[in-house]
């Protein structure tokens, strides 16, 4: 087994000395959502075509609050494959002309500036995804950070909390829509399958699962 620990140049900041409840909450990782709308399965050669990241906070009594969300269309990196079933079930369209969108790089490096701001300011010292079946929007970040040779991603390269997991546990759906119905969560379908909409009610239902269990009693550990 790996256990992969924080970069030791960010274990060593002095900036990160200081905890805060969130950093104690989840061993000094910041969770961030993501959702990513691609134009297809493969992360090596699918267009992104829009991500959207939710970072939360915390308030002083540790309930978990959504606090900034990011979001960008993308143009499609240079040689992406776009699926035409793909582009069907999401309704974008990467070539329509007022589209506004940015490279894939520059979008990357904007995220990844986002998200370490956010963890000093939370005295983390790594972000961990968190997504609604998470290895799938992780696989395309970590193929966006490798095609563009990024430095220091900020993001844990293979573990993740996946929301798919959780509500299967705490409210027997696994499906993002049904899981939010039982959560008492709002969800437009109409909305639905685009990367600032879905990383918005993935981000409610994580920290409605996560405040859940705390006043179940089940944090602190006893």
């Amino acid at each position: 087994m790996n256990n992969f620990e924080p970069d030791s140049d960010l274990e060593n900041d002095s900036e990160f000395d200081t905890p805060s409840l969130l950093s104690e909450r989840f061993r000094t990782y910041l969770p961030v959502v993501i959702d990513v709308e691609t134009g297809g399965f493969k992360a090596a050669t699918d267009a992104i075509l829009e991500i959207a990241a939710v970072i939360p906070g915390m308030t002083e009594t540790g309930e978990l609050v959504i606090e900034q969300t990011f979001f960008h269309r993308i143009v499609p990196f240079e040689g992406a494959n776009i699926e035409a079933a793909a582009l069907k079930f999401t309704g974008i369209n990467p070539y329509h002309p007022l589209r506004i969108a940015r490279s894939e790089k520059d979008v990357f490096q904007a995220l990844f500036k986002t998200v370490r701001d956010a963890m000093k300011a939370q005295h983390c010292k790594r972000a961990i995804l968190v997504g609604h079946n998470a290895h799938f929007d992780l696989g395309f970040v970590n193929a966006a950070s490798e095609r563009h040779g990024l430095k220091r991603n900020p993001f844990h390269p293979f573990s993740c909390f996946d929301t798919a997991t959780l509500s299967g546990l705490a409210y027997g759906q696994t499906v993002l829509a049904r899981a939010c119905a039982v959560a008492g969560i709002a969800f437009d379908e109409s909305e639905a399958h685009s990367a600032r909409y879905d990383a918005e009610k993935t981000a409610e239902l994580f920290c409605r699962i996560v405040n859940k269990w705390q006043q179940l009693g089940g944090w602190p550990v006893q």
